[in-house]
């Protein structure tokens, strides 16, 4: 196996397995946990607070976008439905429709920007990818677990620090997968 395959599938896993995490981390991890159900919170900026599975979802976005560059749109988009599927299995009954919807619906708009892109501009194409799926997740999940968007700008936030972390290792892609698989 080739390292544009190996990265491809370590991404696959990796993508696979941020979306338990950020399912638990939610109710779990955070520096205060809102009562009676709410989230677990976690400073992202001064004065800022987000639920704290924002870094997992900000990374997941970027590492859809690696496993399509590196082993094919057919393999992004089995990426989504399995994760769709792996979020709906896994959130809290409470955040299944939530967390469910979120994701389906911000993947696909990732997708939808990052597709067209990616032959031209890799970093372009997953930075704005990123942030396009990140407020659609941000906005749909907040809305559909909480009835409010009193932590979005924390999300949006907190998602973004995610796919900032990632630049770099953008970089060291273009390296081992100069062209779309």
């Amino acid at each position: 196996m080739n390292d544009i395959r190996r990265t491809g599938w370590a991404a696959f896993v990796a993508y696979l397995a941020s979306i338990p995490l950020a399912n638990w981390m939610i109710l779990h991890i955070g520096t205060v946990c809102v009562p009676h159900g709410g989230p677990c919170l976690v400073p992202v900026a001064p004065g800022l607070v987000a639920p704290s599975g924002v870094l997992t979802v900000g990374a997941a976005l970027v590492l859809r976008d690696v496993v399509q560059r590196c082993l094919g749109l057919r393999w992004g988009l089995a990426a989504i439905g399995l994760g769709t599927a792996l979020s709906a299995a896994v959130a809290p009954a409470a955040l299944v429709v939530a967390s469910g919807a979120a994701f389906a619906l911000s993947e696909l708009a990732d997708f939808a920007v990052y597709t067209p892109l990616q032959r031209r501009r890799l970093l372009t194409a997953v930075v704005a990818s990123s942030i396009v799926g990140l407020v659609i997740d941000s906005v749909v999940f907040l809305w559909l677990a909480f009835s409010s968007l009193a932590f979005l700008p924390g999300q949006i936030v907190g998602k973004l620090w995610a796919v900032l972390i990632a630049v770099p290792l953008v970089r060291l892609l273009r390296r081992v997968a100069p062209t779309p698989a």
